[in-house]
């Protein structure tokens, strides 16, 4: 018999070992935890509006963005161009616990007031803007997700005896920011392409400042986030604009909501004032990409119940491999490395097409259902969809494996379930919620074999947005890749000493002392 037919009998014949009841029971309650604690998570989520809820915006790319700040503007042709001098930064924060209600000096970091060419003044409109930042310097963005570095000149060190220059100038459907410290001598911060602008844009300018990230201590050691109110401020003068109509006014408005906060309403509202030729913006909000931290729900928050499946499929494969040594312990044939070979090869087919089936179904059913209840869900392409089912179908039955391998080198259930269990299953679970901290939490992935279902992570940590990137909520520290990369090592490794250990076909067993 070749050795092809050889494993193929030997799967086959494992194959019919593994079809138990017990096990199939296993696998199929693995699958349908997947599938009801999933679809029990997307039907409990309700959005609270009053009356219907407003949809959510929307970027040119078709993603949810951020769009909300103060705006001076008017009208500006295909080509034009306008320049400012910026004389002062200065922004306010609302007081942290328990002093909700007062307000103190402070720009946040990415605080953000210059010039801007919008289309229009709808939310979610393409646009370029060139800016200062609270403590991220002069930056040049577009399109919510794109983010070019200027010079390190920040709020704080803006004065009018240290102003900064800003100049924004439209050639069709390119944009190109410069910047100047003295408005003689300009450097470009970045050009780039907006395809499909109007012949009409808005220009002019800007001030936004999103909320103030604070982490209060939890758990052991971990951090829970919260967000306060902040606004920000910038004045400008020395306004020159080409490419607008020469009787054109300035027309103030707010993209998004304004002044619906109660220190808006009571302490210090947003919007524009031009007195004497000095224009003063005043904005809160922000202008990027949205996120978890903003209340959306991420694709792979409908796999709640992955950790359950998990400890069910570490339990099934143990007592898999273990079986075959309770046999030999009673007299039976011995185990050979084809047979253990073949039984990794039945536990990964057999935990790969559960999973698949599982995750197949809850997250497209559980998003539909979490869209329809009103709650947004950050939107993915198709190669990230089909790498979040594939790839984590695949983590599981990587960890099937791994746990067989345990099973194998242990030869005791008693002893090999719990120490599969500590090291895949416990630090998925433990990082997932607040309740380590975060930089532990951070090296359990990167370094148990947990580290593999980073591969079910869509969210994208943008570095112009201020948020809470740990695993508690759902970023992994290692990128998808290495992630699987890690409990692939894990399992090569331990199945490699595991089949080591075993004789061949016609060979005796060695002593496993």
């Amino acid at each position: 018999m070749s050795s092809t037919h050889a494993t193929l009998h030997a799967v086959r014949r494992e194959w019919t070992g593994f079809r138990r009841p017990a096990r199939l029971i296993a696998m199929a309650t693995a699958a349908l935890a997947v599938i009801v604690l999933g679809l029990l998570y997307a039907f409990g989520n309700h959005a609270s509006c009053d009356g219907p809820c407003p949809a959510d915006p929307t970027g040119p790319d078709g993603s949810l963005v951020n769009d909300q700040f103060s705006f001076m503007h008017q009208d500006l042709g295909e080509n034009g161009s306008i320049t400012v001098r910026m004389t002062s930064m200065t922004g306010t924060i609302t007081y942290p616990p328990p002093h909700h209600d007062k307000l103190v000096p402070g720009l946040v970091p990415w605080a953000k007031a210059g010039i801007i060419i919008k289309d229009g003044v709808r939310q979610g409109a393409s646009y370029a803007a060139l800016m200062v930042t609270g403590s991220h310097g002069v930056r040049m963005q577009y399109d919510y997700r794109h983010d070019i570095a200027g010079s390190a000149v920040s709020g704080g060190g803006v004065s009018a005896q240290a102003p900064r220059w800003l100049r924004l100038t439209r050639s069709g459907d390119t944009v190109t920011g410069h910047e100047s410290a003295d408005g003689e001598r300009w450097e470009e911060v970045g050009t780039v392409r907006l395809p499909g602008l109007p012949d009409t844009m808005q220009v002019g300018l800007f001030a936004t400042s999103p909320g103030d990230l604070t982490l209060v201590r939890a758990g052991l050691g971990a951090a829970t986030e919260q967000v306060r109110w902040t606004q920000a401020g910038g004045v400008f003068d020395h306004v020159g604009l080409k490419g607008t109509a020469a009787a054109a006014r300035w027309n103030s408005d707010t993209v998004g909501e304004a002044n619906r906060t109660d220190w808006e309403k009571y302490f210090t509202a947003s919007g524009a004032v031009e007195k004497n030729g000095t224009i003063t913006v005043t904005g809160s909000g922000d202008i990027g990409p949205s996120g978890a931290e903003d209340g959306a729900r991420p694709v792979e928050r409908t796999l709640v119940g992955l950790a359950l499946a998990l400890l069910i499929v570490l339990v099934v494969a143990v007592r898999f491999a273990t079986s075959a040594y309770r046999r030999e312990a009673a007299g039976g044939a011995p185990v050979t490395r084809a047979e253990l070979g073949a039984k990794a090869i039945v536990v990964a087919g057999v935990t790969l097409v559960t999973g698949l089936l599982a995750i197949g179904i809850v997250m497209p059913v559980g998003v539909t259902i979490l869209k329809g209840n009103g709650i947004p869900v950050l939107g993915v392409s198709v190669l990230t969809g089909v790498r979040v089912v594939l790839g984590t179908a695949a983590a599981l039955a990587l960890a099937a494996v791994l746990a067989l391998a345990v099973g194998a080198l242990l030869r005791r259930a008693r002893v090999a379930i719990p120490v599969a269990v500590l090291a895949i299953a416990v630090p998925y679970v433990v990082t997932s919620f607040p309740l380590l901290a975060d930089g532990l939490s951070q090296w359990l992935l990167r370094l148990t074999p947990a580290a593999g279902f980073a591969v079910q992570q869509s969210l994208v940590a943008h570095p112009q947005v201020v948020a809470h990137y740990a695993p508690s909520t759902g970023y992994f520290p290692l990128p998808w890749w290495a992630g699987v990369g890690v409990l692939g090592v894990y399992t090569v490794i331990l199945l490699g000493l595991a089949l080591r250990r075993l004789p061949g076909s016609g060979e005796r067993s060695p002593d496993p002392r």
